[in-house]
């Protein structure tokens, strides 16, 4: 199952003293599996926004200790700042980073508020996604009146926090209340335009942005604008939804940009609104010269804006990621200003810099990949190196479609070897995972067998440890057999319709595919020797031996036909 990534952003009413905010993101950070991204802290708001990431459980838990920490150590009746605010710990946001939704965040978001509530006795709004009440969407909402309308919201039903309502009193003069949410991921990034107009980059702003522009009396400028029978001014709107712009001048730069806010990027990706200010741009005789990423963003973001300039060129995304990403990049020009490293500016790289990511199997050399088998410890072992064949078999097909699709005369089949190079593409990557997850599984029977022995209640844990462990690591290697098995059809295509000067490697895939699924059920058999549970090892085993049959019936397929075509 891929890593689920969420981020959170809370904000704290304390920009001032560096000792409590210190003790706040220490708390967060007391959390295995979380990495603080970033820390502002503003003192003429006297607030704090903390910026953190990781797994879903860990970010509830590092979001929980880091707002009983912060009722801890400010007091909400001495705060005084420029930034509304209502509560110790004021907004806190979840945000969906990667292979989870926003309802899933909203959830979370629910139950954190609940939690909260009732043990730390600090009231919470939900808002945005997690709002329980369709006005409390609207932060603002929420949080009218601020800190010092607390005590009249708080005897009010229909004002009174959704988690922990109960009269005004001491406690809650301290702490105030807080608005816990679920909000989709918010990009900020400024166009780089070939003048120093910042009139012009109003314009072009304008133009895009959601809320668009004054209609006009006359002349689009200088007229009088138009009002409704309300007295409000009628906009002319934008061609972006869910994007908010301005124009400035960059001193530090000698240029203008369009400076913009990219509120939900499924309905406005980075991509589309980078083309809309070119397009919007080239009315005016400016050009857009590149762009400029403010803060992190999620992986998804580039990897769609490589992919989508890879098809606008008809190319395959059938591609490493470190390719599509490097797409993205030039296309944007992402490196326009500055150079673009995307370790530091991708939130699931900056994850996966810290913890056991750094220790994977899968990021080292060939080399030593093969210098760690060679060694004398017992993982990795048959059944990694059976997942890694199956990548490498995974590979190669998809390598035999994307050359297939940049043939010379078959242009107009790109699409057809495109679809299956991501095939072959989602199957490596499932695999590589593989590799890592069955040493995993190695290690998980080697401490159970390690746990202590000396009561009876011991051992039954332990008994009951290595059982489950036991069966973990049969799981591990009937999933790389049930991956590896779908190389064949990407195989067995390229033979039949791809490039004829690449057969040799489609059937060299097959070869691997092969040697992968027979090499992952003998891992499935010997773990499952060892299962109490004979009717679920007798299942595990049906179900390897159905998948070699049909593994070595279709590489026998395959390599014929390759031979048959070679010879």
């Amino acid at each position: 199952m891929k890593k689920q990534i969420v981020e959170c952003v809370p904000n704290f009413s304390e920009g001032r003293d560096k000792s409590k905010i210190k003790l706040i993101t220490d708390s967060i950070e007391s959390v295995e599996g979380i990495t603080l991204l970033d820390v502002d802290a503003g003192e003429a708001t006297n607030r704090t926004v903390v910026t953190f990431a990781g797994e879903p459980a860990a970010v509830v838990e590092a979001a929980f200790r880091g707002v009983k920490t912060a009722g801890e150590v400010i007091d909400m009746r001495f705060h005084h700042g420029a930034h509304p605010r209502m509560g110790a710990t004021d907004v806190l946001p979840l945000v969906p980073v990667s292979n989870i939704t926003l309802e899933e965040c909203a959830e979370l978001s629910r139950a954190l508020a609940r939690r909260i509530a009732d043990e730390l006795g600090i009231p919470c709004y939900c808002y945005e996604a997690a709002a329980l009440q369709p006005e409390r969407k609207n932060l603002a909402v929420c949080r009218e009146g601020e800190y010092e309308a607390l005590p009249h919201k708080t005897s009010v039903p229909g004002l009174a926090p959704d988690y922990g309502a109960r009269q005004y009193d001491e406690k809650m003069a301290r702490t105030g209340c807080t608005a816990v949410g679920a909000r989709d991921f918010l990009i900020a990034v400024n166009f780089n335009l070939n003048t120093t107009s910042t009139r012009r980059a109003n314009a072009i702003a304008f133009d895009v942005r959601e809320k668009g522009r004054p209609k006009r009396e006359g002349n689009p400028i200088t007229g009088k604008p138009v009002v409704d029978s309300d007295g409000n001014t009628v906009m002319i709107p934008g061609t972006l939804k869910a994007t908010k712009a301005i124009g400035w001048y960059i001193e530090e730069y000698g240029i203008a940009q369009v400076s913009m806010n990219i509120t939900d990027i499924n309905t406005t990706p980075l991509y589309m609104a980078f083309d809309e200010v070119c397009r919007a741009a080239g009315c005016r005789g400016v050009r857009v010269t590149g762009t400029e990423i403010v803060g992190l963003m999620p992986e998804r973001t580039l990897l769609d804006a490589g992919k989508y300039f890879l098809r606008k060129q008809h190319r395959s995304t059938g591609i490493p990621k470190k390719d599509i990403i490097n797409i993205a990049v030039k296309s944007m020009g992402l490196d326009d200003l500055k150079p673009f490293n995307p370790q530091e500016k991708v939130i699931e790289y900056m994850v996966s810099r810290t913890g056991a990511e750094t220790g994977r199997l899968v990021n080292l050399t060939v080399k030593g990949f093969a210098d760690e088998t060679l060694r004398e410890s017992p993982a990795p072992g048959g059944g990694s190196v059976s997942a890694y064949m199956g990548a490498l078999g995974a590979s190669l097909t998809a390598m035999v479609a994307n050359l297939s699709g940049h043939k010379p005369g078959w242009d107009d089949r790109w699409e057809e070897f495109c679809v299956w190079a991501e095939k072959g593409c989602a199957i490596e990557e499932e695999l590589l995972h593989l590799v890592d997850e069955d040493t995993s599984a190695f290690n998980m029977i080697m401490n159970a067998y390690g746990m202590p022995k000396s009561t009876e209640e011991e051992k039954r844990k332990r008994s009951e440890a290595i059982q489950s462990a036991t069966l973990f690591a049969a799981r591990v290697p009937l999933s790389t057999m049930r991956c590896a098995v779908k190389v064949f059809e990407i195989s067995r295509a390229m033979v039949e319709y791809g490039n004829p000067n690449s057969v040799s490697d489609a059937g060299v895939g097959a070869l691997a595919a092969r040697a992968a699924v027979l090499g992952a059920g003998m891992n499935v058999k010997i773990n499952a020797a060892s299962l109490k549970d004979r009717e679920v090892a007798a299942s595990l085993v049906a179900e390897a031996d159905a998948i070699i049959a049909e593994a070595v019936k279709a590489e026998a397929e395959i390599v014929e036909k390759v031979n048959r075509m070679i010879n």
